[in-house]
């Protein structure tokens, strides 16, 4: 089946907003996010990405269907619980640039649309010319979780193959109810960098 691709900037983001939250509920539900998720607080959230006139979405559809999307923005953009850590480490926050969702249904997994998202992303964020690293953060999960999958791969290899590192300073806390959960719950997030 042909896949379509369609990107967004700033405000435009909006106009899909129900398909990117539906795919983020699909997708955050497996660990480890375990994402017990809600279409209010979806669009709540991605309420961040309209307001940044940087942002950019990469979406793409079988048909009707978004079966992938990624996103980024300037991390000065970001909600206060992202921008934190830099702030408290002294980074300087107009230089970096934000990466936030990567996600794709199983079915489309393995065909390359991993560094696709990358590349469009980190060409994006070069475009302005005044961006000097890119970065994105990912929830920390013991090998020992009692619904880690046996046959769990995370992706901390294809990151690092794509010149990223984990920076152990920078850490900040999100919650969100896990599977099962009716409140949010703290969970432990590790920024990874690479220079633009």
């Amino acid at each position: 089946m042909e896949l379509s691709f369609v990107t967004k900037k700033g405000p435009e983001i909006e106009a899909v907003f129900d398909d990117l939250a539906r795919l983020r509920i699909a997708v955050f539900r497996d660990f480890p996010y375990l994402y017990e998720g809600s279409l209010d607080y979806e669009r709540e959230y991605l309420r961040t990405y309209p307001r940044a006139e940087r942002s950019f979405l990469l979406a793409v559809y079988q048909q009707q269907q978004m079966v992938g999307a990624t996103t980024c923005l300037p991390l000065l953009d970001e909600t206060d619980e992202i921008r934190q850590p830099f702030e408290a480490a002294g980074f300087d926050l107009g230089s970096i640039f934000y990466f936030g969702e990567s996600i794709l249904l199983p079915a489309f997994r393995g065909q390359g649309l991993g560094h696709r998202f990358f590349d469009e992303r980190e060409a994006h964020a070069a475009r302005f010319g005044t961006y000097q690293a890119t970065c994105f953060c990912s929830v920390e999960r013991p090998a020992n979780h009692p619904a880690r999958p046996a046959d769990y791969r995370s992706n901390d290899a294809f990151w690092t193959k794509r010149g990223y590192r984990p920076v152990p300073s920078l850490q900040s806390t999100l919650s969100w109810p896990d599977l099962g959960e009716t409140r949010a719950t703290p969970k432990t997030m590790q920024y990874w960098m690479r220079p633009l």
